[in-house]
């Protein structure tokens, strides 16, 4: 019995990245072999076990032979004559089929460590397109380790545009799409996950809202990128420097989306956009499965980002609206996520990454002035149902309207 580190840990130790868990392959053994040293069996379609002290997982070397369509319709072979080389060969791509024996010797049979040091993503063999979940961990793969120069190789997106114009991807579930989609956000250039499906033609069949962006053109003026889809990835990529949460770089990634629908001849205004635009983002968030914390800030963020941007024309009503629409006394939290992916949008645009923000800091001080004003002591003189709502309404319009008036004499009193 032999046993080897192999996949993402020995890629990612050979990189000099942080290895977060190990998986074990275990060659000439049977299931008995390890139950009677102490593992505990825990796979259901193949043999995985859990070490009985580091709890690590420990699976028997196996082959996989597709039976049926989908990413499970595979016969496993996990007999004690399997070898190493034939275990590393089902995998998906070249740098996750390596494996280090106890001694620290590399065995590389299919390039792995070439295709590291050339930053490629390359598949291992033919038999890749078996599993058409595989399309997206490769665009994942490469939204992980775009920022040390890794890129997918032409000869595997050529295999994976064959895969998506095959329609084998419909196969998926939506579970398994959203998985690889939800870990794909939190990589550190998510918009790399979206451009790499488009590129291999595989984001219109799960993401086909998000496609339709491209080829959309918006005011230059305002949008001096143009194109509304890769306006849509520059955004992920600003919402990514500034916040790692998933919820903020999904709202990126969908603020938009109501652009799709706009008529061609209306091109490049988008008038109405935000509110098409929830639409979409629940069709979206519905076929894909979509958690609430991120369908309902996507919505939000659709809903008001032209708001958002627009703060300081804003009369106090129409603020403290806003503001009440989003829920903020309540969820605070969410509001400063909704912030923050408006911010991608503004500064997601060609020549103005890094410009100021300042309505941010100017919704975030109308809050503080919104909460400054107490209920109870509106309740403390005596006034009770529709003359405490209005009461309470004007309380809130006049310290909001004191706000407006402060930042706009402070900002007016800044050097342009």
């Amino acid at each position: 019995m032999q046993v080897y580190l192999v996949g993402g840990a020995v890629r990612d130790k050979l990189l000099g990245r942080p290895v977060t868990e190990r998986d074990w392959v275990v060659v000439g053994a049977r299931p008995d072999d390890l139950l009677q040293q102490g593992y505990r069996a825990v796979g259901r379609d193949f043999p995985v076990f859990l070490h009985p002290e580091t709890q690590e997982e420990y699976a028997l070397a196996r082959t996989e032979r597709k039976s049926g369509s989908g990413h499970t319709g595979f016969i496993c072979d996990f007999s004690p004559d399997i070898t190493l080389e034939e275990d590393l060969l089902r995998r998906d791509l070249t740098v996750n089929a390596m494996a280090l024996d106890d001694s620290g010797k590399l065995i590389d049979p299919y390039g792995g460590m070439r295709d590291l040091e050339q930053h490629l993503l390359r598949h291992v063999s033919s038999a890749f397109r078996e599993d058409p979940l595989r399309v997206f961990r490769v665009a994942r793969f490469a939204a992980r380790y775009a920022p040390l120069g890794f890129t997918v190789a032409e000869e595997s997106l050529a295999l994976m545009r064959d895969m998506a114009e095959s329609g084998e991807l419909a196969s998926l579930t939506a579970e398994r799409v959203w998985k690889e989609t939800e870990k794909a956000l939190g990589e550190d250039s998510p918009e790399v996950f979206i451009s790499v499906l488009r590129e291999c033609n595989a984001l219109a069949s799960w993401f086909p809202e998000v496609d339709h962006l491209f080829g959309v053109p918006q005011r230059p003026e305002y949008h001096p990128e143009v194109d509304t889809g890769i306006h849509t990835l520059m955004s992920m990529k600003v919402a990514a420097s500034l916040s790692k949460e998933r919820e903020i770089r999904f709202a990126a990634l969908v603020h938009d989306l109501g652009k799709g629908d706009t008529p061609m001849q209306e091109w490049p205004r988008h008038v109405g956009h935000e509110s098409r635009g929830i639409k979409r983002v629940r069709e979206l968030s519905k076929r894909l499965k979509v958690p609430r914390s991120f369908s309902d800030l996507g919505e939000l963020v659709s809903r008001f980002h032209l708001d958002i941007h627009r703060a300081e024309e804003l009369r106090p009503a129409t603020l403290l609206r806003k503001l009440m629409e989003m829920d903020v006394l309540r969820r605070p939290e969410r509001f400063e996520q909704i912030l923050l992916a408006c911010e991608a949008d503004a500064r997601g645009r060609l020549g103005l990454e890094n410009r100021a923000y300042p309505q941010r800091q100017f919704w975030q001080a109308a809050l503080i002035s919104l909460r400054s004003v107490a209920p109870k002591t509106i309740q403390e003189r005596g006034l009770e149902g529709e003359a405490f709502m209005q009461a309470l309404q004007t309380a809130r319009e006049n310290a909001l309207q004191s706000f407006r008036d402060d930042w706009k004499s402070h900002h007016d009193k800044q050097p342009h």
